[in-house]
């Protein structure tokens, strides 16, 4: 296994990840005698193990193999099922004991981001045409977790805020602008009256090309909520393309206007969920690897400063 992708399962999910990392090899051989899989090439790595198949029936997919107790494995498979294969992969099969997804596979399966830069405005509008395929009501009966719960981002970095001072300190935090994302999240959670299925992190990324739609979502993490908060992971994204860039707040500028235009959605209220999501991914950096991305940080700091 990759010595990085060791590292973030074990960082992530500490002495479960590294008894899952274990065993894992003897998972891929009893999935592909289960599910009669023929194992191809594994995909780049990083939070799960991802490889491609062919099904017995000669039927290109993908298994992705995750830590069973991931409540994000769980998210994805629901989330999957809802969709139905409209603007997403389809789920083929879930063992949730097992942490193990087989999913269709995107062919040919280049990633949106191979637009940026040349067609940034095309990139963005592709990832708004998924998220217009992808949002629908969501059921009384939904099994995905309420966007509320993300609060608990902000709860563990206060209790561990000294902790966090030590760990991170060549980057702190402005304290103050976690405190602003924290309101500010709590705000437009409430003041949004309809309630959808989120992909809940939709960028270039996991947006990929396909034949029997233009473009496939792959990677749900599965929440409900405003739609709003699905619509800005695309703004500090690709990370590649934006750290090598100086001039991200002209980029993020026009890319919050031309989502304003495709979604139907309010500027100031983009503007908002982007400051909100550029924060909690900060955060969720510092839990996972000791220190935040700066890419989010920066996105953060511009449309701080748009928010008046």
């Amino acid at each position: 296994m990759p010595a990085a992708f060791v590292r973030t399962v074990s960082d992530v999910h500490g002495e479960a990840g590294r008894v899952w990392l274990a065993g894992l090899g003897d998972l891929v051989a009893e999935l592909a005698s289960r599910w009669q899989l023929e194992i191809g090439e594994r995909f780049e790595l990083s939070y799960n193990y991802v490889t491609a198949v062919t099904t017995s029936g000669g039927t290109p997919a993908v298994v992705k193999l995750g830590v069973p107790s991931d409540a994000e494995l769980a998210g994805e498979a629901e989330a999957l099922r809802l969709f139905g294969g409209e603007g997403a992969v389809r789920l083929l099969r879930h063992d949730a004991d097992r942490g193990a997804l087989l999913l269709e596979r995107a062919d040919p399966g280049v990633p949106c981001s191979s637009l940026v830069p040349h067609d940034d405005d095309a990139a963005t509008v592709a990832v708004a045409s998924v998220l217009w395929r992808l949002w629908r009501s969501a059921p009384p009966d939904c099994l995905l977790r309420p966007l509320e719960e993300l609060a608990g981002t902000f709860d563990r970095y206060w209790r561990n805020a000294g902790r966090n001072t030590e760990r991170d300190a060549d980057a702190p935090l402005d304290e103050r602008s976690v405190r602003r994302a924290e309101t500010l999240f709590a705000d437009l959670v409430a003041a949004g009256a309809e309630r959808v299925v989120l992909h809940g992190d939709l960028h270039h990324d996991n947006v990929l090309s396909a034949r029997r739609e233009p473009w496939l979502a792959i990677d749900a993490k599965g929440l409900t909520g405003p739609r709003g908060y699905d619509a800005v992971a695309l703004l500090y994204n690709p990370w590649g393309f934006m750290d090598a860039t100086a001039a991200v707040g002209p980029i993020v500028d026009h890319r919050v206007d031309v989502l304003a235009g495709e979604l139907d959605l309010d500027v100031a209220e983009l503007r908002a969920w982007g400051y909100v999501k550029a924060m909690l991914t900060a955060l969720w950096g510092l839990e996972d690897h000791g220190r935040p991305h700066p890419m989010p940080l920066r996105v953060a700091a511009h449309l701080a400063s748009r928010l008046g």
